[in-house]
């Protein structure tokens, strides 16, 4: 059943994706206490990554903030995977966005603005969070992006 969450989505144009299984050995999301921090989700679409390569050179800021919202969305449902319904959340606490740069390139920020502005849209004020924008040399997959989600949810 879909919740308000999802209906947002909807509203937006989005559905969201089934769980992106794990490539190592670890779990999409886990719960402790009313807390969820799901692992790092890279922009994986049915399976596969549309875009590899690093930031500010294959692949230009435009496409990575976009390539960010993509994690966002596979963050959101690894979050409903294990809280069973996205209207369960109280609010996002905080995100870690990764984004595989160019050595020159310095605009981590406005890249994982991308998974930033989706949880707002998503989730209106419950989805402001902390955050922090990381550039890293190297990602999973050649993965341009990779965001993880810490969310707080309501007492079930």
């Amino acid at each position: 059943m879909a919740g308000a969450g999802e209906a947002q989505l909807a509203a937006l144009g989005l559905t969201l994706p089934a769980v992106v299984p794990p490539l190592a050995s670890d779990q999409p999301a886990v719960q402790s206490g009313v807390y969820v921090y799901t692992s790092g989700q890279l922009p994986m679409v049915d399976g596969k990554l549309a875009v590899t390569g690093k930031v500010g050179a294959e692949v230009t800021p435009d496409e990575a903030k976009e390539l960010a919202k993509t994690c966002a969305l596979n963050a959101l449902a690894a979050v409903k995977s294990v809280a069973g319904d996205l209207d369960r959340i109280k609010r996002v606490v905080k995100v870690v966005g990764f984004v595989a740069s160019a050595s020159d390139f310095t605009g981590q920020p406005a890249v994982i603005n991308g998974a930033s502005e989706l949880l707002g849209a998503v989730l209106g004020d419950k989805g402001v969070h902390a955050r922090s924008a990381v550039g890293v040399a190297v990602l999973p997959l050649d993965a341009p992006v990779e965001v993880e989600v810490q969310v707080e949810l309501v007492d079930a």
